[in-house]
């Protein structure tokens, strides 16, 4: 067991992990990140590239940004929040091109175009970043339970390095969580680090979770890919196997028509024929890598007809997460601090969110005032206290089985369980409360049987606990979506197809072995 003592550890290593480590970094603490794969190359942005939710500091435009997606979102937003997003990510943004050099392109007036980001490009610069701000970076070393005290408080985090085959300890003053979401291993570009480690780690701390039932995305993919990017789809007409056009599907509003067509078994397919020439090298410009699997095959997507898919994303493009309960992003268990999409995004999106923008913005904020959060935290109470006082290991489920191991599912099994009751279309897409319920029924017998015999050592202890994650995580995901008996957001209903304006607020959902749910009351939400 190899042990470090920090200030602050954030778990993670994408861009809101990266930017909590330069702030808290910034603030004077000494930062240790971890991240389950090498930072700056894991996770869904450094996969690709990403709009930003970027807008320049004039009352009207800001007016205009927060108001367009209140609707879309349930009216579940918070405008306070919306402004203090739109402030950081402007000041954020401006300072990678300052400090960071990131090569923004211009346009043809001559001013710099800072609405988006190349993910492979933006993320190498955090990495440098943050080593040149002093952060002790432990790449390949997935993290498998948080630490506390005995009074509860989160004391760091106990984890595994995949490529020294050792496990490890961190002492810290502080812990920030930002793991990302959970996609469930679908294949989704760029996910198959999101298994959803962070909600359960703060579960088991004690912390809430919000928004949960917003949490069946499903991103358009040509079919055998990964590749989720599905702006360029608003340019697209779909078809039928017999040529004809699929008369209502689209990339927003006609998704459902989509999932639909496939469950009957037949094969939907996409053109990008509606992009003229300008569209199409801009499009090029924008997103290489979304033409790579086409160039690859041999095909020109906007002239010739290809077969797509639907590929679950669950909280990474939904907006559920772990409960924010003050600015700095604190989770209301003392040490513990969450930001990016392991935290719930509904502060600004409310029931809805796309790819990229909102989340790109989130992440860099969430994860700027969560990192200072944290430095401040820690300083509090001082280097000689984080060292000394005596931590407990606070996992359970894959790592501290209650029972006997004989006949207990093992980690590749209960995947298998969740992603059947979590990724077809008619389970977890086109809802319905009878559906819902059979789900969770299986679910919770199966976390039972996890509970009881489910256990690994080293690398096999990672895939225990993100088994335990993924179960955990659907099983919370059902029951909110039951709790919400509308439909608002992306929680959509079948069975319910009309918004209640008497559940005109947030769910939140919590515990392990049994999970509950209540309805949480807001101040400053949109009305």
């Amino acid at each position: 067991m190899t042990e470090y003592a920090t200030d602050v550890l954030v778990v993670g290593g994408g861009p809101a992990a990266t930017w909590a480590a330069l702030k808290a970094a910034e603030a004077g603490a000494r930062v240790v990140l971890a991240d389950k794969g090498y930072c700056g190359t894991s996770g869904a942005t450094a996969a690709g590239g990403t709009g930003v939710w970027y807008v320049p500091p004039e009352p009207a435009a800001r007016e205009a940004a927060m108001a367009s997606r209140e609707g879309l979102g349930g009216y579940l937003a918070d405008r306070r929040w919306m402004a203090r997003v739109l402030d950081e990510t402007y000041d954020r943004m401006n300072e990678l091109a300052t400090h960071g050099r990131y090569p923004f392109p211009t346009g043809p007036d001559g001013q710099p175009l800072r609405g988006g980001l190349q993910g492979p490009e933006y993320m190498r610069r955090m990495r440098i970043r943050i080593r040149r701000a002093g952060v002790r970076v432990l790449d390949h070393s997935p993290v498998t339970e948080l630490l506390t005290g005995a009074d509860g408080v989160v004391a760091g985090a106990a984890g595994y390095r995949r490529q020294l085959h050792e496990s490890y300890r961190v002492r810290a003053g502080a812990v920030v969580l930002a793991t990302g979401g959970c996609a469930f291993l679908s294949g989704a570009l760029g996910t198959n680090t999101n298994t959803g480690d962070g909600a359960l780690f703060a579960a088991e701390a004690g912390a809430e979770l919000s928004g949960m039932e917003f949490s069946n995305a499903y991103g358009i993919a040509p079919e055998g890919t990964s590749v989720t990017k599905t702006a360029f789809y608003s340019f697209a007409t779909f078809y039928q196997e017999d040529g004809s056009v699929l008369e209502g599907a689209a990339s927003q509003g006609g998704r459902s028509v989509i999932a639909r067509e496939l469950l009957t078994g037949a094969r939907v397919y996409a053109r990008l024929d509606r992009a003229d020439e300008p569209a199409r090298a801009a499009m090029r410009l924008a997103q290489p890598n979304f033409f790579l699997t086409f160039d690859r095959l041999g095909i020109d997507p906007f002239t010739d007809r290809f077969a797509v898919t639907l590929l679950a994303e669950g909280t990474v493009r939904g907006t559920g997460g772990i409960r924010i309960t003050g600015d700095d992003c604190a989770t209301g268990v003392p040490g513990l601090y969450a930001a990016g999409d392991a935290a719930t995004r509904e502060e600004i999106c409310g029931g809805f969110t796309g790819g990229g923008s909102h989340n790109a913005a989130w992440a860099i904020s969430s994860g700027s005032w969560a990192g200072r959060g944290a430095a401040g935290y820690a300083r509090s109470l001082g280097s000689a206290r984080t060292a000394s006082r005596p931590v407990f290991g606070a996992g359970g489920t894959g790592l501290r089985p209650t029972g006997s191991a004989a006949g207990a599912p093992e980690h590749r099994e209960a995947v298998a369980l969740v992603q059947r009751e979590v990724l077809p279309y008619d389970k977890n897409y086109l809802r319905r409360g009878e559906v819902l319920a059979a789900s969770l029924r299986t679910l919770d017998a199966a976390w039972s049987q996890l509970r009881g015999g489910l256990h690994g050592e080293g690398a096999d202890l990672v895939r225990a606990r993100q088994a335990a994650a993924m179960t955990a995580h659907a099983r919370w995901m059902y029951a909110a979506a039951l709790a919400r008996s509308e439909s608002r957001g992306m929680a959509k209903r079948l069975d319910h197809p009309d918004q209640d304006p008497a559940q005109h607020h947030r769910i939140l959902v919590g515990g392990l072995d049994r999970v509950w749910t209540r309805p949480a009351a807001r101040a400053g939400v949109a009305a």
